[in-house]
């Protein structure tokens, strides 16, 4: 029986991807390195130093640890001045209502990203209010596809690994929902790569998947 739902951030509650492809563009037009977006797309749910060994691909000279940590500070630094303009009107409207209608159903909703500026976005949205629980890139030392995130989740709502379901927009993401023993439920990106157990289109299609006592679901 599944009790508690663990969602990723970007690409599932809120849609800040644009924002993470600009910041990086930003970048790579500074340093004089094309950026395509097939690129940007790479880089979702990964760290931010994973992802500066995608961004600099076409750089054509490497770069030492020293200049990548500073290209990631520059990196995360216009992006928080980017997400200074997040209100709750940038959350997609099924998704407070679906949160609302979850935890009236009892269950126990968690926030599991690895972004280290998920303080942030929760409180420009106010999402934070509709989370029992919250695991970010300040409680890990791994990012997805180690499963170290969904399980520090899991632990802080008290539940068993089993008895969680982790929804993520990335393949990156189900895949470390799946090594954490979880049933996993893939939206966006993830989805069109049928790489959940479940697949969805919309983020209400939840409230098909968990009912409420007495009704029944579609697990």
């Amino acid at each position: 029986m599944i009790e508690g739902i663990l969602f990723d951030l970007d690409g599932v509650l809120v849609s800040t991807d644009e924002l993470h492809y600009l910041a990086w563009k930003q970048l790579a037009d500074r340093l004089g390195i094309p950026f395509s977006r097939e690129q940007g797309d790479r880089c979702r749910g990964v760290s931010r130093m994973d992802s500066l060994e995608i961004v600099p691909e076409q750089a054509g000279r490497p770069y030492s640890q020293a200049e990548k940590e500073a290209f990631a500070q520059e990196k995360n630094q216009a992006y928080r001045a980017m997400l200074s303009n997040l209100s709750p009107a940038d959350v997609p409207g099924e998704v407070v209502p679906t949160l609302k209608q979850l935890r009236q159903r009892g269950y126990r909703l968690a926030l599991a990203s690895g972004s280290k500026n998920a303080g942030l976005i929760l409180e420009r949205t106010g999402l934070g209010a509709w989370l029992d629980a919250v695991a970010d890139g300040t409680c890990i030392r791994r990012s997805k596809p180690d499963p170290e995130i969904f399980l520090t989740a899991a632990r802080l709502l008290g539940l068993p690994p089993s008895r969680c379901a982790a929804m993520d927009d990335a393949v990156a993401g189900i895949q470390a929902g799946r090594a954490a023993g979880m049933l996993t439920i893939a939206i966006g990106d993830s989805a069109v790569h049928r790489a959940g157990a479940y697949n969805l289109t919309r983020f209400d299609q939840l409230l098909e998947l968990f009912p409420g006592p007495g009704e029944e679901g579609a697990l």
